[in-house]
């Protein structure tokens, strides 16, 4: 609980993953996929209830093996490939209000971000709680560095490159460059009520948790696979690094 007011994670885990079959249940740094979530929302000082949304009883039987409950299995209009995240939150919601069980705020923590930690989302949390301007909800989002759309072209129907932001040539200097950032999928945070009625994380009242780059890292790939075993590999020394930037 945050100040009295229960807090849910929801883990989305489908099955049926087809760029990496069995994505969220690969192996990262000696734990599945899906494992790095739930394990984040263990932690957490504020969480009181974490749960993962699957379609399979295989994914359900690792995600107890994790210690996450599993109260369902998710209908098959909930485990497509059209299937939306916000429908499977309101699914687990809906879920546990028939049941008789509410909570204040909900947290969703997707397998693909493995590198988001309990300190994050009682960061958020807290921050979310705290915030006096009439915030919602808040998002994970990561700055725009070396992909930032100054120092992108457009091909024209000959193949030859024309300018997007900037004339070709003209020298630009990324400290100049207002900062942009991307939605990294790493957390998002809602209070519920409000979830229902404005149907979506993203609005005019939603809050920016920044992260670091390496923890915006999503998995959807193999390459992104063995990318984000690396980061584990090292995860201290970018921690050491993420603090010494941050002072």
């Amino acid at each position: 609980m945050i100040n009295g007011k229960r807090v849910i994670a929801i883990i989305p885990a489908r099955s049926g993953s087809k760029g990496l079959p069995g994505k969220n249940i690969q192996m990262l740094h000696g734990r599945p996929l899906l494992g790095w979530p739930i394990l984040a929302a263990k932690n957490s000082k504020y969480v009181d209830k974490v749960i993962v949304s699957t379609d399979s009883e295989k994914f359900a039987e690792i995600a107890r093996m994790q210690g996450a409950e599993v109260p369902f299995l998710r209908p098959e209009e909930l485990s497509g490939d059209t299937a939306k995240s916000i429908d499977v939150v309101f699914h687990a919601l809906d879920f546990f209000r028939s049941n008789g069980e509410k909570f204040s705020y909900v947290v969703l923590l997707e397998p693909t971000s493995p590198m988001t930690e309990a300190s994050d989302l009682d960061s958020a949390l807290v921050r979310l709680e705290k915030n006096s301007g009439g915030a919602l909800s808040i998002v994970g989002i990561s700055k725009v560095e070396a992909t930032h759309p100054a120092f992108d072209v457009c091909l024209d129907n000959t193949g030859k490159i024309i300018p997007y932001l900037h004339e070709l040539g003209e020298s630009i200097r990324r400290q100049e460059l207002k900062p942009l950032y991307f939605f990294d999928g790493s957390l998002y945070i809602s209070r519920v009520e409000a979830l229902y009625q404005k149907k979506t994380f993203y609005h005019d009242a939603t809050l920016g948790y920044v992260t670091p780059r390496w923890k915006a890292l999503e998995i959807d790939s193999l390459f992104d696979l063995l990318c984000a075993e690396a980061v584990m590999e090292h995860v201290e020394l970018l921690r050491g690094e993420n603090q010494g930037n941050a002072e």
